[in-house]
């Protein structure tokens, strides 16, 4: 009997896989855009996700884009979703959606350039939520111009990275009353662009270059996943972040026009862009452990761009360095 022309062997396939998943992270136009999960879906053959009923999922950021895909995804595996926006119109219509599947969604509206509605927010969902399973980071911020919020913190930086800390810190408890509850950072490619340097975090107004603010924060957001998962890596909370390669959203359209328009049917639908945020929110409890960076369901590298690689020395040190600017700076708020 011949050899050869039957189907390919598991390890066959998976090493295809693997050498295809390389070539293509390699590439990085190839891994971003939706070829990427188009072929990795297919070689790797990626289960659908498994419905969590009961499973309580905060999802910032759930209005549009990225954000409102995740939640009514969330809503038809049926979790039950706490919405957080500013337009209570939207977190209405996005709310009846679920609701209209036969999910289950709480609308809570906040503005998160304000650590005052930040905290005001985490006090609501810890009075009314003894337990929560995932905490999804998702509201995002791409400015013009240079805005300064309330407490004149410039608003790119307190969206993306410290209301997240003071949103965290204030639910650890409903978090830690969960079997390893999941705090997720969508962050975001651009990321690979800047290096983490403190000092340099929070752009000066007469500096100020929104794209590169953007960058700033979405590498902090992920030294500050690491560093908490280093903080307590048995504290039953895992920490990761997920970045959604190039997807087609209103935001990238509105801040990034050009960029959209030459990408064009290259981008991601929204369904693309967060199925790895979809697929870490409902793995089991513990899977995958935390203080990853993942894209199309694998961790990934933390840099890619020589200058801005630093030692896992370095790495810990700008980790606390980070969690005690945050702590003093979101101080007033706890």
């Amino acid at each position: 009997m011949g050899h050869g022309h039957g189907p390919p062997s598991r390890s066959r396939s998976l090493r295809l896989a693997g050498v295809t998943d390389a070539v293509l992270e390699w590439s990085v136009a190839g891994s971003f855009t939706r070829i990427g999960t188009i072929v990795r879906r297919r070689l790797e053959h990626w289960a659908d996700p498994v419905p969590r009923p009961g499973r309580v999922v905060v999802v910032t950021g759930a209005t549009s884009g990225l954000g409102k895909e995740a939640a009514l995804e969330l809503g038809r595996l049926g979790c039950t979703v706490v919405l957080v926006g500013r337009s209570v119109d939207r977190l209405a219509e996005v709310k009846a959606a679920i609701e209209a599947d036969g999910g289950t969604a709480v609308s809570e509206q906040a503005d998160l350039s304000d650590l005052s509605q930040s905290a005001a927010l985490a006090d609501r969902i810890r009075a009314r939520f003894d337990r929560l399973d995932v905490l999804i980071h998702n509201a995002g911020a791409l400015l013009s111009e240079y805005h300064a919020g309330p407490q004149g913190h410039e608003v790119t930086v307190t969206v993306h990275v410290l209301s997240p800390y003071l949103l965290t810190e204030r639910l650890r408890s409903p978090l830690k009353a969960s079997d390893r509850a999941k705090v997720i950072s969508m962050t975001s490619g651009g990321m690979y662009t800047e290096a983490f340097d403190l000092e340099k975090l929070e752009m000066r107004r007469d500096r100020y270059k929104g794209s590169v603010a953007y960058a700033r924060a979405k590498r902090a957001q992920v030294v500050l996943a690491r560093a908490w998962q280093r903080r307590a890596p048995d504290g039953g909370i895992d920490f990761s972040a997920v970045h959604p390669g190039w997807a087609r959203t209103p935001g990238v359209a509105e801040s990034l026009p050009r960029f959209a328009r030459i990408a064009g049917p290259l981008l991601r639908s929204p369904a693309e862009g967060v199925d790895t945020l979809i697929w870490l929110a409902t793995s089991p409890p513990g899977e995958p452990g935390g203080g990853q960076l993942w894209l199309d369901r694998r961790a990934r590298p933390l840099y890619r761009v020589p200058s801005t690689r630093v030692d896992e020395a370095t790495e810990l040190a700008q980790g606390e360095e980070l969690l005690t600017w945050l702590d003093a700076a979101t101080h007033t708020e706890n």
